[in-house]
């Protein structure tokens, strides 16, 4: 969870520079409105709305990370160097709704706590939830000429 968080926050912050700087031209052009501050950086600290806006984006970058690797793959970065893979444990395909589900349910990695108290399943709340399990793979199941979809 560490090596994601560490992807999580980089990907978070690459898009935090790439709305800013289009804030910052479109404030200046006077598209967007200033709201009457002076400089952009001042808009930026009292302003809720471009806060706000800037949250919602950084956000929906940084779930789009983690729907994007689990469906397309079923491995994020670090899921990947752990050779942890993400399966379905039903016959229903894994789409965006699984993972968003499992996302959600993970409640920022809390859901992964039911893992200590878990003795017969090993499994997190997000996994019983969307129905998906993690497996270890072996070296040669974790090479890329192994990638692919997630198994349904």
């Amino acid at each position: 969870m560490v090596y994601d968080v560490l992807v999580a926050v980089a990907v978070g912050m690459c898009a935090a520079m790439i709305m800013v700087v289009a804030m910052l031209i479109l404030v200046e052009n006077n598209i967007l409105s200033n709201q009457g501050y002076e400089g952009f950086s001042e808009l930026m600290q009292h302003s809720f709305a471009y806060k706000l806006i800037l949250q919602v984006w950084v956000g929906l970058w940084v779930v789009g990370f983690f729907l994007w690797f689990w469906r397309n793959g079923g491995q994020t970065i670090g899921m990947r160097a752990w050779r942890l893979r993400l399966f379905s444990t039903n016959d229903k395909p894994f789409g965006y709704r699984r993972a968003l589900l499992r996302l959600i349910c993970s409640f920022g990695g809390l859901g992964t706590i039911l893992v200590l108290f878990d003795f017969k399943s090993k499994q997190s709340l997000q996994d019983r939830i969307a129905n998906t399990e993690i497996l270890v793979l072996s070296k040669e199941d974790n090479h890329h000429s192994s990638w692919g979809k997630i198994q349904e």
